[in-house]
């Protein structure tokens, strides 16, 4: 039963926090509403999780404090084990990078400018581009098949080509752990699938991936591992064929769902509601 695999309500089931990413026992919140309460989350080089959940559930919350932009009320977030308040702003850019749900886009700049501002950590404000750097700049804008559009000012490009950019940006950055907050915000099919599967494929060159995500049918398909989040902790958190049970997500989101499998991978259907 998916009950067995759950832990208790706001405590993760994931690896240990010496390696990787992670959250131990972490509340967090903001003044007068309190969001996590007693979280362990943890994130591997080289594996793909996505975290789903209601809406208010604290999902950015974690983000936020996975990239030290909000400081837990109780608990840790760690990278190796340090923790993430004793690391320089430089120093936890070069090992987390994140891609923010509404990313900004400078106006006036081409995208290899953009993209190039990735570099930043390595470099310090002032540092000049090295050809190391370019070389770095021009495979991410391959590997998010954005190199012909290396001239082109931000303020042109489609959404789906933008989201691409702030991808390739991220990816720059050379960090070891990608965090993408609901990157599939605004996209057509085809991208919202072109940019998992850019997901994907940085998990299997290494790099630790979290993704933010609304959609639980996208999640099975790219994540190894789901996070489920409610009532203020983790509800569940393993396979997507394990967390995507119809009890849990009726628990998780006050909601009637029917689990399907396609090919082994679950697909949610859910029913509407009489009113």
């Amino acid at each position: 039963m998916a009950a067995a695999l759950s832990a208790h309500l706001g405590e993760g089931v994931g690896p240990t926090p010496a390696s990787g990413l992670a959250l131990s026992r972490v509340s967090a919140g903001y003044p007068g509403r309190p969001v996590l309460h007693a979280v362990n989350l943890s994130l591997r080089a080289g594996e793909c999780v996505a975290l789903v959940g209601p809406n208010g559930s604290g999902k950015s919350t974690v983000l936020k404090l996975l990239t030290n932009r909000l400081r837990p009320t109780n608990g840790e977030a760690t990278l190796a084990g340090e923790p993430l308040a004793r690391l320089g702003r430089f120093e936890l850019a070069r090992a987390v990078a994140l891609v923010a749900q509404e990313p900004r886009t400078p106006a006036g700049f081409v995208v290899e400018d953009v993209v190039a501002m990735g570099r930043t950590p390595h470099q310090g404000l002032f540092g000049s581009r090295t050809r190391a750097d370019a070389e770095v700049v021009n495979r991410a804008l391959r590997d998010t098949n954005t190199l012909a559009l290396a001239g082109r000012g931000v303020q042109t490009l489609s959404g789906g080509e933008r989201q691409r950019v702030v991808l390739a940006r991220a990816l720059a950055q050379q960090a070891r752990f990608l965090l993408l907050d609901e990157p599939t915000n605004h996209l057509d099919l085809r991208y919202q699938l072109e940019l998992l599967a850019f997901a994907r494929r940085e998990a299997g060159r290494g790099t630790g991936v979290l993704l933010v995500l609304h959609d639980l049918n996208l999640a099975a398909r790219v994540a190894d591992r789901l996070v489920l989040l409610a009532g203020g902790g983790i509800l569940a958190d393993g396979p997507p064929q394990q967390v995507l049970d119809a009890d849990l997500l009726r628990t998780a989101y006050g909601a009637d769902v029917t689990v399907l499998h396609d090919d082994g991978v679950p697909v949610v259907v859910g029913r509407l509601p009489v009113l």
